[in-house]
């Protein structure tokens, strides 16, 4: 994450791929509605549980290992760290947009410069994407950042948490879409998958792509961005809980759809300490959802806290709460698939 620069719920039920009943009769009706709930709810659980505590694990051991030098914007850790989530993508047979023409979007060190990032050379977005079905014109984004802070005086800050796990939930959640598909239930909208650059600078990657959209911000519902959630911060040591910032800054129906997406699944404690605008930390400006939620999109941004080893050399695969992070990226998982199986796109009835 970015450093500070400065100092009545509803009985709603996911609507998964629901039919609703236009004609005919209403018996016949509602059986072949119950039957198509049925069919999604199955749907839904196969994919769910294909976002594994041993897979966050063995990707989030090679993204935040030494050998990726702490992925500075532009380095050459940055970029096999890059090539390890290509592959990852390549493997599973999710593509790239078709009018990008590769996974890579090239953010200029000229672009960056002009933004206060000094004399960062050139660096990339990464982005997958998986087409919906029924409304492919229609995008859901799950972004993280890839990038850190490199390495400092010979010591690698390996950025496990910051945004290694993020990177590595974005990758499972794209996983669980993906099995999904193959069993002929892919999602009705389409999904980005989106790992941008340079966070840790100044939301570079993220500004970048949003003045130079793959696809039409218009067409862009939401974007639900991972940010640290390996972890856990002070004041919610031992819980079961994920900060979600910004749910409902955009769209009244966003926070009510990633509540119920909760209770369905791990039930967490969500907490939103950082929506309040006073707040003096900021957090709805200080990640990539912001370049999105400037352009009118709705966004959530989920998060653990600023603990003890946030941007130092500490922030190491070993302390990450793999359970946890099953858990909070599963929570994402089910919140998206919401969000692209429902019958319609959520409202923007906020400013």
């Amino acid at each position: 994450m970015k450093k500070l620069l400065i100092p009545i719920f509803s009985a709603i039920v996911l609507t998964s791929c629901g039919s609703s009943i236009h004609s005919g009769d209403k018996q016949n009706s509602n059986q072949n509605t119950s039957s198509s709930d049925s069919k999604s709810e199955k749907a839904f659980n196969k994919a769910y549980h294909q976002i594994k505590y041993n897979d966050l694990k063995k990707n989030l051991y090679v993204i935040a290992s030494d050998e990726m030098e702490g992925r500075d914007t532009g380095s050459q850790g940055q970029k096999k760290a890059g090539e390890y989530i290509v592959k990852f993508y390549k493997d599973l047979g999710i593509e790239f947009p078709k009018k990008l023409g590769s996974y890579y979007q090239k953010v200029p060190s000229s672009y960056m410069k002009k933004r206060g990032g000094g004399n960062l050379p050139d660096s990339e977005n990464i982005l997958a994407f998986i087409e919906g079905s029924e409304k492919p014109e229609e995008i859901i984004v799950v972004s993280a950042h890839y990038d850190h802070i490199g390495t400092k005086n010979g010591v690698v800050y390996n950025g496990a948490d910051d945004d290694g796990s993020g990177t590595v939930a974005v990758m499972q959640i794209a996983k669980a879409f993906q099995k999904a598909k193959k069993k002929g239930n892919g999602p009705k909208r389409s999904i980005l998958f989106l790992h941008v650059t340079g966070e840790e600078h100044g939301l570079f990657g993220s500004a970048y792509y949003s003045d130079n959209p793959v696809f039409p911000l218009s067409n862009t519902v939401a974007d639900l961005n991972i940010d640290m959630i390996g972890r856990d911060d002070i004041a919610n040591r031992g819980k079961n809980y994920v900060y979600v910032i910004g749910s409902e800054m955009l769209s009244s129906e966003l926070k009510i759809i990633n509540e119920v997406a909760n209770k369905k699944t791990n039930n967490l404690e969500l907490n939103y300490k950082y929506d309040d605008p006073k707040d003096p930390d900021r957090l709805y400006y200080r990640s990539d959802h912001y370049n999105f939620a400037k352009h009118g999109i709705p966004v959530a941004f989920f998060f653990d806290g600023i603990h003890e080893d946030y941007h130092k050399e500490t922030d190491d695969v070993e302390k990450i709460d793999f359970n946890l992070l099953q858990k909070r990226t599963q929570l994402v998982f089910a919140t998206a698939w919401e969000l692209a199986n429902r019958e319609a796109r959520i409202v923007v009835d906020k400013k």
